[in-house]
């Protein structure tokens, strides 16, 4: 042994090294995709509801009949066909030429997470302030971690980000002459809460961040996927200055394809297009030229409908679960599109504490505190309800609440260890508990 660490090499890495740790989600992938645990915890799509024996036709042809290109080495912006393809999706949600969407401003990028890592590249310094959502998407705060950045939370309820909160954060962030880059925002099915900006606040929120000359990073990857009507129009439909829009094919056709986009400000462009050739030289041309005919030849519009159709299913699967199985104290969101309730637990339960005994009890969620920041969120947890079918669903609460009862019993046992508020949700209730509040 020629160090004191089980890493050797800890004084040689970069300062911005240092901070890094390991999600919640990843280190839970292990034991959630045993078979025999019901996991409540990813964010998987329901691939199997394509039509795999089309795309994968379709796959075998771009390699037969156009290997020539599409295993070539292609352009750092991304292949014009795919930005005009992109262009024509982000339409059906009202971002379209009238308000300043066009391809020659589309940077395609390996999936929504090089996006946001391109965001933070461009505009973050060590120290710089990212104003989210709290909670918000755990790889969103492992991108501003890497760039050493803080994130500082903004409250939540039902219609979403409160925009007296943002003021307030605001305010107090310039009164502490800390820096604050941009606001970084999932205003439609939120992840992890899956609560959607009502249409008044979006506006307000925008004015807001207009006043005071921050930024607005708009993650959009579930908003095509509502169960309850349309959702309100993006943030980049209304305004086209200072707004980069974000979104991803991952969740509405193949993950695995990892192809995501930035409609960024005109002049950001360039800088955009150098930053992704420095990390990544170029898209995959074979993994654009997919999802270029994917959206070509095959009704990707009725696709989306199919995934509608499929999600609301499980949604409301895993909403009745709830409702019937869960002890008192216990609370949750209604979303009206995407993947993922939050739950909050009654009073002194701890998810991330009892994580090990609901793994043991065979079933997986993703406890709260991976979506701050600070390491709060205990009292909370994420629940995904795409990729297990109903019965699965059913089945996979009723485990996690007798781990929750067991949980309560020992307490009163015992006696509380600390204590985390929470109010028990009603069937069909969109009232977020505590923790986004």
């Amino acid at each position: 042994m020629t160090g004191t660490t089980l890493d050797d090499y800890t004084d040689r890495y970069a300062r911005r090294v240092r901070g890094m740790t390991v999600s919640e989600i990843r280190a839970l992938f292990a034991v959630a995709s045993r078979p025999e645990v019901v996991s409540l915890a990813g964010g998987a799509p329901y691939i199997a509801a394509l039509p795999l024996d089309a795309v994968g036709e379709m796959l075998g042809r771009l390699g037969s009949e156009h290997g020539v290109t599409t295993l070539q080495y292609g352009i750092g912006q991304g292949t014009l066909e795919l930005r005009e393809r992109i262009c024509e999706v982000m339409a059906l949600s009202g971002i379209d030429a009238a308000c300043g969407a066009s391809p020659e401003d589309v940077v395609v990028t390996v999936g929504g997470q090089q996006a946001l890592d391109l965001v933070a590249r461009l505009f973050l310094d060590p120290g710089d302030v990212v104003l989210a959502e709290g909670p918000t998407y755990v790889g969103a705060l492992g991108v501003f971690q890497a760039a050493q950045a803080q994130v500082v939370h903004v409250p939540m309820d039902a219609d979403g980000l409160i925009p007296e909160a943002l003021e307030t954060a605001i305010a107090d962030l310039a009164r502490a002459g800390r820096r604050v880059k941009f606001l970084y925002t999932i205003p439609t099915y939120q992840n992890p809460a899956g609560v959607t900006l009502s249409e008044e606040r979006r506006e307000r929120v925008l004015d807001i961040c207009e006043r005071a000359g921050l930024l607005v990073v708009e993650d959009d990857p579930y908003g095509q996927l509502g169960f309850e009507g349309e959702a309100p129009a993006p943030l980049r439909a209304r305004r086209r200055d200072g707004v980069f829009y974000l979104s991803t094919f991952s969740k509405t056709f193949a993950p695995g394809l990892r192809v995501g986009w930035i409609l960024a400000p005109h002049a950001v462009r360039d800088k955009m297009v150098i930053a992704s050739e420095a990390q990544i030289l170029c898209p995959s041309v074979y993994a654009q030229s997919a999802v270029s005919t994917y959206l070509s030849t095959m009704p990707w519009r009725q696709q989306l409908k199919v995934y509608r159709e499929v999600y609301r299913e499980r949604r409301d699967a895993l909403l009745d679960a709830l409702a019937d199985l869960m002890p008192e104290g216990t609370s949750w969101t209604t979303p009206a599109g995407g993947l993922f309730v939050w739950a909050t637990l009654p009073e002194g339960l701890d998810s991330k504490a009892m994580m090990p005994r609901a793994i043991a009890a065979r079933v997986a969620y993703v406890p709260g505190t991976g979506f701050y920041a600070d390491g709060t969120g205990t009292g909370a947890m994420r629940l995904n309800f795409s990729f297990p079918p109903p019965e699965r669903i059913r089945e996979g609460v009723r485990r996690l609440a007798g781990v929750m009862e067991q949980e309560l019993a020992t307490r009163r046992v015992f006696g509380a260890v600390g204590g985390v508020a929470g109010r028990r949700g009603r069937p069909g209730s969109d009232v977020p508990g505590p923790d986004l509040a």
